[in-house]
């Protein structure tokens, strides 16, 4: 399956995701010029590139009428948004301020396909949510300036045709690193990550650390929220092109965002094991518990008997699931058992591909389970059905898996 996984351990900004996408591509000057005959009005992209700690890759500048960013102040007033001084994404002083209406004439005459359009507006959707959210306003008397400017507009619009270009079946990402410390805005100074940022990265794995500085910026944060199906640990993947996108300040390490597309099996998936020992519950309340996990929405869930501390006898309750359900079964874990812990591990899991098909038999339609991949090719009647057939005709489940054999499938 073609995946992309973005590495986001220095964050992500809009500029940023181009540059590493760019790279990506066996003729990227080609797409460049493809992005300079969108009809954005006024803007130029420009591929440089660029070094960090002693690592090659990709820096974008975006110009909007001749200028850039850093020829402007960073502290000019706002209307009612507040300012990123985090030295990634591109602001442009403007006089007056864009609305998500205006931004939606922008992009519906841009050359770009209506899938394309789609994800730009569905971006800008979730900033404005934000930015709602932030101010206490609602979304339609938001009025971007940073994140709605022309060299934001082209960001956004660059990654979304680079998402086209590419096509990878899934998107992964890391955790996000958001940075540390404060941010300064017209009004005052706000902690990192800034509120919108903060808003757009609910239920996104993040962390801060000793950096101090904004790493990830709105349109960066967005971006990944729309586009990235899961975040954690790199898959097992073959690689087959990587992409190093450079922001614009220097820290101690590599400023960058990395892409790597390649390869990774179909039939195989990140995987959560969640697990707890507990020695005061009742037979009955561990059964409802795992029933509510399950409803939860775990893959798996089983117990086993184990010695605790004082010979203690517990039982160990562990859950398998997908890293969409991590945090909503940790949460059902502490509801519906007695633990003061949950330990969590990560792992890649194998499936077969599987199916289910009729038969027929002398007694009619069963249907028939067909689990096939990794060279292993297995036929299993449906229970349910064998069951229901044996009451029926007086028999055992034995004597029939005896005279219709294992669900062989003709």
């Amino acid at each position: 399956m073609s995946t992309l996984y973005f590495d986001c351990s220095m964050g992500a900004a809009g500029d940023m995701l181009t540059a590493a996408l760019l790279e990506l591509l066996p003729e990227p000057d080609k797409f460049v010029e493809r992005l300079n005959s969108l009809g954005i009005p006024g803007v130029k992209y420009i591929r440089e590139t660029a070094e960090k700690c002693g690592i090659t890759g990709t820096h974008m500048r975006v110009t909007v009428d001749g200028a850039e960013e850093h020829e402007h102040t960073h502290h000019h007033e706002h209307h009612h948004e507040y300012h990123h001084d985090h030295g990634h994404e591109h602001h442009h002083e403007h006089h007056h301020h864009t609305s998500l209406h205006d931004i939606e004439h922008i992009v519906s005459h841009l050359a770009v396909s209506d899938k394309v359009k789609e994800d730009v507006l569905a971006v800008y959707g979730l900033i404005a949510e934000a930015e709602s959210h932030a101010h206490g306003r609602p979304v339609d008397q938001i009025h971007f300036h940073e994140v709605g400017t022309m060299d934001a507009v082209a960001d956004v619009t660059a990654v979304c045709l680079l998402i086209e270009e590419l096509s990878p079946q899934r998107i992964l990402s890391s955790a996000v690193h958001v940075g540390s410390g404060s941010v300064h805005c017209a009004h005052g100074i706000l902690p990192v990550p800034a509120p919108a940022t903060a808003y757009i990265l609910k239920d996104v794995p993040v962390y801060g650390g000793s950096i101090d500085g904004e790493l990830c910026t709105p349109t960066g944060a967005a971006l990944l929220k729309h586009f990235v199906s899961s975040f954690g640990d790199m898959p097992v993947m073959r690689v087959s092109a990587i992409g190093y996108g450079m922001g614009h300040k220097d820290f101690e390490r590599a400023n960058c965002v990395r892409a790597m597309l390649g390869e990774t099996d179909e039939n195989s998936e990140q995987m959560y094991e969640l697990a707890c020992n507990v020695d005061d519950m009742t037979a009955e309340d561990i059964a409802f518990a795992c029933e509510e996990l399950f409803a939860g929405g775990a893959n798996e869930v089983y117990t086993v008997p184990v010695g605790m501390k004082k010979s203690r006898s517990g039982i160990l309750i562990s859950v398998i699931c997908t890293p969409q359900n991590r945090e909503h079964l940790i949460r059902l874990m502490f509801k519906h058992t007695s633990t003061l812990g949950i330990r969590e591990s990560t792992f890649n899991r194998h499936v077969l591909e599987r199916r289910t098909e009729t038969v027929q038999t002398p007694y009619g339609e069963l249907r028939a389970k067909v689990s096939e991949g990794h060279g292993v090719t297995r036929t299993k009647y449906e229970h349910d059905d064998l069951e229901r057939i044996a009451r029926e005709n007086g028999k055992s489940i034995e004597e029939l898996r005896s005279e219709l054999g294992r669900g062989d499938i003709k």
